[in-house]
């Protein structure tokens, strides 16, 4: 077996790949779209994309690692829990392995992420680190150790489907989830949510960077809305807290590239969580948008 080691990101919106030596350093890299509601055409770009960068690092039959939305059942042996919608049900593993003619790993998204930053990114040298992709979606992954925690149900950290906690009068029920349920912490802090937030106090269609730039010039639409994020964060971040206590809560996805987000944020935690002190700091990834394609390198080094 190769000691290449390639990542592959599969967002809802965009595919990113990485191949890493041994040592972590970068041999190659590219970012494709995703076949987005199209289950064969995924697991089509997929294998491309590793045949790509294996050609590009010079290696073959390397180790692959898959960071993927959702997670495969334990009971079914199929993908479930997954905001892409058309991988759900679907038995992912075993269709990729016979289209790379080798086993895979597959690690939820969240999981990928939190692995990245707890082995040489922002959580590095904390014993437990949270990680948390505020995108498209909004996921929970947790290491112990610089291992990941997956759990009996292949469930630990998906925080964004639980509910908000301590819901404000305006807030409840909370908006519809694509769960099922109503209320989720998804609801309110991926970036669709922001947007849509936005768009319910100023009726402007704006993504997070432009509600960013319009906050820096004292928009109040934009100010009050990042704001209410700003204190809907704090307050889910500290159930996780509360439970968990982490060294370091890590964030990712695009809303964590919003400065704004992290104003007074530690101490609003520190407010929401039950201690007379809290040490846990929020902090942005290190790795940035890669984060989630490192850690899927980094799949076969865990258990």
């Amino acid at each position: 077996m190769s000691p290449v080691r390639i990542g592959i990101d599969l967002g809802g919106t965009k595919i990113e790949g990485i191949a890493l030596d041994v040592a972590g350093a970068r041999l190659a890299g590219a970012r494709i779209d995703t076949p987005r509601d199209d289950y064969p055409g995924t697991i089509k770009a997929i294998a491309s994309l590793v045949a790509q960068l294996e050609r590009e690092a010079g290696y073959t039959s390397t180790r692959v690692g898959i960071g993927m939305p959702g997670c495969m059942s334990p009971a079914t042996g199929l993908v479930k829990n997954a905001n892409s919608t058309w991988l759900n049900g679907k038995p992912f593993d075993r269709d990729l392995e016979a289209a790379l003619k080798r086993k895979v790993r597959l690690i939820n998204d969240a999981n990928c992420f939190a692995l990245s930053e707890a082995v040489d990114g922002a959580g590095a040298g904390h014993e437990i680190v949270f990680g948390v992709i505020l995108g498209t979606g909004v996921g929970g992954g947790i290491s112990i150790g610089r291992r990941i925690i997956t759990g009996a149900n292949a469930i630990a950290g998906e925080w964004g489907h639980t509910a908000l906690p301590h819901m404000r009068d305006h807030e409840r029920p909370g908006p519809l989830c694509y769960c099922g349920k109503r209320g989720c912490i998804e609801t309110f802090l991926s970036g669709p949510a922001l947007a849509a937030d936005m768009k319910r106090r100023s009726g402007r269609n704006e993504t997070g960077a432009a509600i960013a730039a319009a906050a820096a010039r004292g928009d109040i639409w934009a100010l009050d809305a990042l704001a209410d994020y700003r204190d809907r964060l704090a307050r889910a971040l500290s159930t996780v807290c509360n439970i968990l206590d982490p060294g370091v809560i890590v964030l990712g996805g695009g809303v964590s590239n919003i400065a704004a987000i992290y104003d007074g944020l530690n101490e609003a935690l520190a407010r929401a969580s039950f201690s007379d002190t809290l040490v846990t700091r929020v902090v942005p990834a290190r790795h940035g948008d890669a984060s989630g394609v490192r850690g899927a390198a980094w799949a076969w080094d865990t258990p």
